[in-house]
């Protein structure tokens, strides 16, 4: 019970700490970086000879769900925490992106790990309607599977998110179980130049990119991959 109580002070301090710091008047070039960092992100995974299931089974997610660093840091107790992005594939071509905070205890990170890369499939509607929330978590609101790594053939994993995360090349450098996402209202606001939602980003497809975006031809990129 008071690990429970602990585990979720941590995470609502570190969304407070990334709230707080997103609130210091964020720009489009704000987020455009985040853009930037989230492609080069997803460069690095498709690239990867080791993630033959990931650009095999691209296809079948309804979209991708990128954090480009999730950084430990040194709270009272300890959590992390980190921006992403998620791009989502709409009757009319590609949705996104929608910004998010994502916040997890340090217990997630592995020893000696500072920081860490995530990449998500979003496999069901259901993980899509989790996302349209203003908040929920990782595992409780909608069930995860770590994504297959190696040259062997394996089955899909049963669940609504598969997620990838490594960092310096380890692969599960993070367990994001319980983590929770946070809709990011400065950064979409910020890069659309006027108050939207994740529904109207990703649902309606109403609103798009004032700039091109370098996040889409990745994205492109890996559903393609043979």
């Amino acid at each position: 019970m008071r690990n429970s109580i602990l585990t979720r002070f941590v995470l609502c301090l570190a969304l407070l700490t990334v709230s707080f710091a997103a609130r210091a008047a964020t720009t489009l070039a704000d987020a455009q970086k985040e853009v930037v960092a989230a492609a080069k992100s997803l460069d690095h995974f498709v690239a990867d000879p080791d993630m033959n299931w990931l650009r095999g089974h691209a296809k079948e997610a309804k979209g991708v769900l990128i954090c480009s660093q999730i950084v430990k840091a040194g709270f009272i107790i300890g959590g992390s925490g980190g921006r992403c992005v998620l791009v989502v594939k709409g009757d009319k071509g590609w949705n996104g992106p929608a910004f998010y905070t994502m916040a997890t205890a340090s217990a997630g990170f592995q020893a000696g790990i500072q920081s860490s890369e995530i990449v998500g499939l979003v496999m069901t509607q259901k993980a899509v309607d989790s996302l349209m929330s203003n908040a929920f978590k990782l595992g409780g609101d909608a069930s995860i599977a770590v994504g297959p790594v190696g040259t062997g053939a394996a089955a899909t994993p049963n669940a609504d998110f598969v997620l990838y995360s490594r960092s310096k090349g380890v692969y599960g450098g993070l367990d994001v179980t319980g983590a929770s996402l946070k809709v990011s209202e400065e950064y979409n606001n910020a890069y659309y130049g006027k108050e939207v939602s994740p529904i109207d980003i990703i649902v309606r497809g109403t609103v798009h990119p004032t700039a091109k975006s370098s996040l889409l031809p990745e994205v492109k990129k890996l559903y393609g991959a043979k």
